[in-house]
């Protein structure tokens, strides 16, 4: 059935859409505009209209997750009095991201992987970057208001915390199992706050009733 005309970012946000599906399943490394246009029930002409070229429509695709997992860490995050709160509000908030979006680490990878400096490699380092600030942030926060030990290795700590939810993508890679990831989330960032921040797990804001999974952005 032919495609119905949409406007130029419309089609260009499904199309973005179309390759973060197609992640979900396959190797970001072997999808091809082909698979992307037939996603879309488009030809590979009509895809190429709105992206150029495969490097184009990468850097949209890292846009896209840029955009939107840092304005959800930022909200959950921000929605938090306590800087072990933010943390902890920001971790989960990650893990639902990739239940979600399941291709995105695999998409993440793939471009950082790449041998050329390419401009949706380059997105990618900035979108690691930019979540790294804001979790030295909070940290350092943390440290500043003594809801941290004043000793905290602020770097090893974010290290850690980076750390953690790399395990749980691989975890994820392995069993394919999402609600094994939500469950193994919650019970790792507990040993985190008592091993590595010095305290015990905050408890969950009033009406929360110990569910993290967020509404799809």
């Amino acid at each position: 059935m032919r495609a119905k005309y949409l406007p130029t970012e419309q089609r260009r946000a499904e199309a973005v859409e179309a390759v973060v599906e197609l992640a979900a399943h396959a190797n970001p490394e072997t999808i091809t505009t082909t698979e992307v246009a037939a996603h879309m029930r488009l030809t590979q002409g009509a895809l190429f209209k709105h992206f150029p070229n495969k490097d184009a429509l990468w850097l949209g695709v890292m846009e896209w997750v840029a955009d939107r997992l840092l304005a959800r860490i930022d909200r959950l995050a921000g929605a938090q009095a306590e800087p072990v709160a933010a943390l902890k509000a920001m971790f989960l908030g990650h893990i639902d991201f990739i239940a979600e979006h399941p291709g995105v680490p695999r998409m993440i990878f793939a471009q950082l992987q790449r041998e050329s400096d390419t401009a949706p490699k380059k997105m990618a380092r900035v979108l690691l970057e930019n979540y790294a600030t804001r979790l030295h942030r909070i940290l350092s926060a943390g440290v500043a208001e003594d809801a941290l030990s004043r000793d905290l290795d602020v770097e090893a700590a974010a290290t850690l915390y980076l750390g953690m939810i790399q395990g749980l993508v691989v975890q994820l890679l392995l069993h394919g199992d999402v609600a094994r990831m939500r469950a193994d989330a919650s019970r790792v960032f507990a040993i985190y706050c008592t091993g590595v921040l010095g305290g015990p797990e905050p408890a969950p804001p009033p009406g929360d009733a110990g569910d993290h999974k967020e509404v799809r952005s």
